[in-house]
């Protein structure tokens, strides 16, 4: 089981975290499910940017991420080279580490 190193962030992991993830699940699938309440306002269907993230290490064990996820990333908060959707970016064998940006687009979280 692939290994999920998430830096600090002030809301969803104070102290950061290492989690297990499943072959074939999603970032988000992965922290959601290790209790890590990333947000995903549009439930992982590929319509918002709130569940981005950066990879910091591990980035080239993903897959490369379609069109419609880049055109997406062009609108969130903190965009980089290493980043990608949490819902697309689907965990390989490769050990990944994670940033959470501090913000996201979204101006009205809602509770998930």
């Amino acid at each position: 089981m692939p290994t999920i190193k998430v830096l600090p962030h002030p809301e969803y992991a104070p102290e950061g975290a290492e989690i297990q993830a499943n072959l074939g699940d999603s970032i988000c699938e992965a922290l959601l499910d290790n209790g890590i309440e990333i947000e995903h306002a549009c439930e992982m269907s590929r319509a918002c940017t709130t569940c981005h993230c950066i990879v910091r290490k591990g980035f080239d064990s993903l897959q490369e991420a379609e069109e419609e996820e880049e055109d997406l990333l062009d609108r969130a908060w903190g965009l980089e080279p290493q980043s990608r959707l949490s819902c697309q970016a689907i965990v390989n064998k490769e050990d990944l580490t994670i940033e959470i940006p501090r913000y996201s687009i979204n101006h009205a979280k809602e509770n998930h």
